[in-house]
C-alpha cells in the first residue's frame, strides 16, 4: 500500500475516453439541420444559452443535450420545425449513446499498471444510465474498486462522496481534464489533484486562472506520465 495515497481517483469523460468530440460533431449536424432558419453563430449561441438554462433541470449528458437541441430548434424556427426534423435530433442522440468507447492514448496500459499499486476509483458526472454503460463498455470497469456517478462536481459533492466511503481527502489524488470540476473542488476539500488537459474544453468548464497566483495542483501532458510521477512523489515523501 502506498505511504502517500490510499486511493487514486479518475474522472471519466475526456480523461479516460473521448467524449466532447461527440458533442461537437453532433452540434455541427444540428447547425446544418437548422441552417434554413438561422446562421451558425446564432444557432450555437442559442444552444449554449439553452443548455445553461436547462442545466438545473436536466443536468449533464446526451439526454440533456438532446432536450436542449429540441428546445432550441423550436425557438429558433418559431415553431416551424417539422416532426421529422425533431426525429433526426433524437436519432443524433441515440447514435451518440451507441457510439463505441474510444479510449484516449495510453489509458489502458496506465490503468493496468496503476491498479497493481493503488486502489482506483472513478468519479464522473452525467446521466446515470449513460455513464454506467460507458464504464461497462470501456473494458476498464474491473480495474476500479469504486465508482460514483454524480450530478455535478462541487466541493460539497466530493465531501459527501468521501464521507460515504469513509475516505480521508488528504490521502486522495484526483486525476482529470477539467480544472473547474476535477481539480479546484478536490483541493478545496483537502485533497490533491493532477490536471491532464484535453485538446479542447467546453465553454462551461473554463475558469479564470488569473486569480490563481501559483497552481496548487500538478499538471501532466499525458496520462502515460502518471505512474512515474506518482513514483517520484512517493520517493520525495520517503526522503
Amino acid at each position: 500500500m502506498s505511504s502517500l495515497f490510499d486511493l487514486i481517483i479518475f474522472d471519466a469523460d475526456d480523461t479516460l475516453w473521448h467524449n466532447l468530440n461527440q458533442f461537437w460533431l453532433t452540434q455541427d449536424r444540428f447547425v446544418e439541420l437548422l441552417s434554413p432558419y438561422h446562421d451558425k453563430k446564432s444557432i450555437n449561441d442559442r444552444l449554449y444559452e439553452t443548455e445553461m438554462r436547462n442545466m438545473a433541470h436536466f443536468g449533464y449528458g446526451v439526454k440533456a443535450f438532446g432536450l436542449s437541441m429540441i428546445e432550441t430548434a423550436i425557438e429558433l424556427s418559431e415553431g416551424r420545425i417539422q416532426g421529422h426534423e425533431i426525429k433526426r435530433i433524437i436519432d443524433y442522440c441515440k447514435e451518440m449513446l451507441d457510439d463505441p468507447i474510444d479510449l484516449l492514448p495510453n489509458v489502458a496500459d496506465t490503468i493496468h499498471d496503476l491498479h497493481h499499486k493503488y486502489p482506483l476509483m472513478i468519479i464522473t458526472k452525467g446521466d446515470l444510465l449513460d455513464q454506467e454503460n460507458k464504464i461497462a463498455r470501456s473494458g476498464l470497469a474491473d480495474f476500479f474498486t469504486k465508482v460514483e456517478i454524480v450530478s455535478n462536481k462541487t466541493a460539497e459533492t466530493y465531501a459527501q462522496v468521501f464521507a460515504h466511503h469513509n475516505l480521508n481527502p488528504e490521502r486522495l489524488l484526483m486525476v482529470g481534464n477539467s480544472v473547474k470540476s476535477d481539480v479546484l473542488p478536490i483541493i478545496e476539500v483537502g485533497g490533491r489533484a493532477v490536471h491532464i488537459p484535453y485538446h479542447t474544453t467546453w465553454e462551461h468548464e473554463m475558469v479564470d486562472m488569473s486569480h490563481i497566483d501559483e497552481k496548487p495542483y500538478y499538471e501532466l501532458d499525458d496520462i502515460a506520465q502518471l505512474p512515474d510521477f506518482l513514483e517520484k512523489l512517493e520517493q520525495m515523501t520517503d526522503d
